[in-house]
């Protein structure tokens, strides 16, 4: 009985350890796989900043080969396509992923943004409508902005521009955007506080410092405005308040500007050089 007894002790031991044994190959298993998805992901992301957007395209489509039914790749080559300017294309990806189970709201903002990018402003505007008003983001009130100028709705855009500039803390180009929409309606004090607003966060963006002088200069401000610039920089800021002020008919002061472009661009400007001798031409005419 005793014999029976340690057999049957062995027995469960042998058991008990064999399980012991399956159970650590399983968590062996279970961590490669978290390891294998780790590093999937970490290989998404630095393919979602590639340096050539086309590449990122071509790497999310063999991906999606492999797994045509995987949300994170289809949302990979959604963002790929809308990088390689290919909007339409990319609307049709993020109608894909929004038809999935697994969506969320921020899929509708991505595909409304593909929208507008494609020209599609009335699906962009119905898209925007189906995002629950909870889903508050940065780029979502980016585009109802956007979709609110289309429409020449001032009030409502600079809301949205204005909730849109609290949800960041990189503002300088939602400030050059809502600076932009008041250069197009006229307001150019306006637009001239913006594209400032947007320099002290980026002074490096040359959009806000040229889109800064078209307004200054639609004020007659003919002199540069004290911000951070290079020397071409400085020509080039030149040459576009030069072309505001023979538009609006200051011809003496924009040859005056052309000119300044043209000693200060460190090498020769050639645009600037043609607008001047046209000009030259035209009086002598």
């Amino acid at each position: 009985m005793r014999h029976l007894v340690l057999a049957t002790l062995c027995l469960g031991g042998t058991v008990i350890l064999a399980g012991c044994a399956g159970n650590k190959d399983a968590e062996v298993q279970r961590a490669i796989n978290d390891i294998t998805a780790v590093d999937q992901n970490n290989l998404n992301e630095v393919m979602l900043t590639a340096g050539d957007p086309n590449e990122s395209v071509a790497y999310f489509r063999s991906e999606l080969d492999k797994k045509p039914d995987n949300l994170d790749l289809m949302r990979g080559l959604g963002k790929s396509l809308t990088r390689a300017g290919k909007s339409t294309e990319a609307t049709q990806v993020w109608e894909k992923v929004i038809a999935s189970a697994g969506s969320g709201p921020e899929d509708r903002v991505m595909l409304a943004d593909a929208q507008i990018r494609a020209n599609d402003w009335p699906r962009a505007k119905a898209t925007l409508a189906s995002v629950p008003p909870t889903h508050e983001t940065y780029d979502r009130y980016r585009l109802e902005a956007m979709v609110a100028d289309s429409e020449k709705n001032w009030k409502k855009a600079d809301s949205f521009y204005e909730i849109a500039a609290g949800l960041t803390t990189r503002p300088s180009g939602i400030y050059n955007n809502w600076g932009f929409s008041k250069l197009t309606r006229k307001d150019y004090p306006g637009a001239e506080r913006l594209f400032q607003q947007a320099l002290t966060y980026d002074p490096s963006l040359f959009t806000s410092k040229n889109n800064l002088v078209m307004a200054r200069a639609a004020q007659r401000k003919y002199d540069l405005p004290v911000v951070d610039m290079t020397q071409p920089e400085r020509a080039e800021l030149l040459y576009t308040m030069a072309l505001a002020a023979i538009k609006q008919g200051d011809v003496t002061t924009g040859k005056g500007l052309l000119q300044q472009a043209i000693d200060t661009h460190p090498q020769y400007f050639e645009a600037a050089a043609r607008s001047l001798a046209a000009l030259d031409a035209n009086v002598k005419q």
